[in-house]
């Protein structure tokens, strides 16, 4: 395979200098200088995802959408990967929990993948928009009513992580007892921080939680995925909930304060915000194409030695997509670079092909219903301290803010319902058993057409509140 964006014959990007790392503070602090530097090597370079982790980076826009949808050529399966089925990755090494192989729609391919993917896609279709919407609002302002009398907050860990992480609890009928476990799991496994122990928490954790399922089903995604006709295991049951709280979490969170920085700092956005609009669309669209939250995954295996794009991949070898890089090629039309991307959809932050990201319109809408209802709430925001100052996480995958500190005119908290952080359990909390979260689904293609949800269970008295999570009563009280 020769890409149509094909360097001088006989350039090899080895031989332009050291393999460049995509981890560490450097690369952190400002990865589209990183980006800019491998295109020297053309559509492909060497880099190092971690120590003792090579792996090729794809820069080039139409390098990757080629990557992406030819199955033909590129396989998801980690189980190829070479290095690490012939020893020389070592078990604890940070980027095997987001890249080694699980039994899910996006470490599997073929016949496999379609019956997993067929289970995740119908699922996602029973959520009603409408109920989640609503569901959003309330959590927003519940968390705004925390930190709106004080005049200042770190829109990042007292609104944009939290925020998610109620919304997945609810839709997944998580008990609230189980959240802060499986919060300090996914973390860890984002940040590559005692990865090994972060994997197994959130697999003991979501154990138990298909545990529960099984005796108490519900209207909501873990018990539709168990009652879906692929009829899915425990162990593929636990590896679908990975994947989609690994993409309904941190990357959510990354999306919602990408974009207020936006709005607070960039004088394109900020200029609106003062005249009284709130153009929340256009700076999703701006973040999903310069800082999309998942920065480079799509990790792709050659299913055997190729020639692409100038360079000899072999098979097994990881060939990682740049969403980032690609977004912002320079071989695009000039108009992508220049101003804001308003309307402008053709993005890879949601990847492409076979693997595309399954919940994007969910996870637009939670971004978009978050900021909207902050910037309802504060008009007043401003950054607390220079744009500049700002710090980002390190790690090869993600783009991530550390904190995201913001000052406004103290606000007097509006008479309310109920905090939804402080939900009872599952069984009767608002989401289980209510048809607003249980539209009539339309099965895809994959799957027969019948038996794709559980019964809604009769009424019953309402449980008992329990504790909120240890997580938000530790955030409550500043820890």
């Amino acid at each position: 395979m020769n890409h149509r964006s094909t360097p001088a014959p006989g350039r090899c990007p080895a031989a332009h200098g050291a393999v460049t790392a995509l981890h560490g503070p450097e690369f952190a602090a400002d990865p589209h200088a990183v980006y800019r530097r491998l295109r020297a090597h053309g559509p492909v370079a060497p880099v190092e995802l971690a120590p003792g982790v090579p792996a090729h980076l794809v820069t080039d826009y139409r390098a990757a959408l080629e990557v992406l949808r030819s199955t033909e050529a590129f396989g998801k399966d980690p189980r190829r990967w070479r290095d690490l089925a012939e020893g020389r990755i070592a078990p604890d090494n940070p980027v095997l929990p987001m890249m080694a192989y699980r039994p899910n729609c996006l470490f599997t391919d073929g016949e496999q993948h379609r019956r997993l993917r067929g289970a995740v896609d119908d699922s996602l279709e029973r959520i009603d928009p409408n109920a989640l919407r609503g569901y959003v609002e309330r959590s927003a302002d519940s968390l705004i009513d925390r930190f709106t009398t004080t005049g200042e907050a770190d829109l990042l860990g007292s609104y944009a992580k939290v925020l998610p992480l109620l919304v997945f609890n609810q839709l997944f009928g998580c008990p609230p007892e189980l959240g802060d476990r499986l919060v300090e799991g996914m973390t860890g496994i984002f940040d590559g921080v005692d990865a090994e122990r972060a994997n197994a928490l959130v697999y003991t954790t979501l154990t138990e939680l298909i545990g529960i399922k099984r005796q108490q089903p519900g209207a909501d995604m873990t018990s539709w995925l168990m009652a879906h006709p692929a009829r899915l295991t425990d162990e593929e049951m636990i590896h679908q909930i990975v994947v989609l709280m690994g993409a309904g979490t941190q990357p959510q969170q990354n999306l919602v304060a990408g974009a207020l920085r936006l709005l607070l700092c960039d004088d394109r956005f900020a200029g609106d915000l003062a005249g009284g609009s709130m153009p929340v669309d256009d700076a999703l669209d701006e973040v999903l194409w310069l800082d999309p939250p998942m920065a480079n995954y799509g990790v792709h295996y050659p299913l055997a030695d190729v020639d692409f794009a100038g360079v000899r991949l072999r098979a097994g070898d990881p060939v990682v997509v740049s969403f980032a890089a690609a977004n912002t090629d320079p071989s695009l039309r000039p108009e992508r670079h220049s101003g804001q991307r308003t309307g402008n959809r053709a993005h890879l932050a949601w990847s492409a092909g076979p693997h595309h990201c399954p919940a994007k319109g969910p996870a637009r809408l939670i971004a978009s219903v978050a900021v909207e209802r902050l910037l309802d709430r504060l008009p007043d925001l401003e950054l607390a301290v220079p744009a500049d100052r700002l710090v980002w996480r390190p790690g090869p995958f993600h783009r991530a803010l550390t904190a995201l500190p913001v000052r406004f005119p103290p606000q007097p908290v509006p008479a309310r319902r109920p905090d939804p952080a402080a939900a009872p359990a599952t069984g009767t909390a608002e989401t289980s058993g209510d048809s607003r979260w249980n539209p009539p689904s339309r099965p895809s293609g994959s799957t027969p057409p019948d038996g794709t949800s559980t019964a809604r269970p009769p009424a019953s008295a309402p449980a008992a509140r329990r504790p909120p999570w240890n997580f938000l009563v530790a955030w409550w009280h500043g820890r």
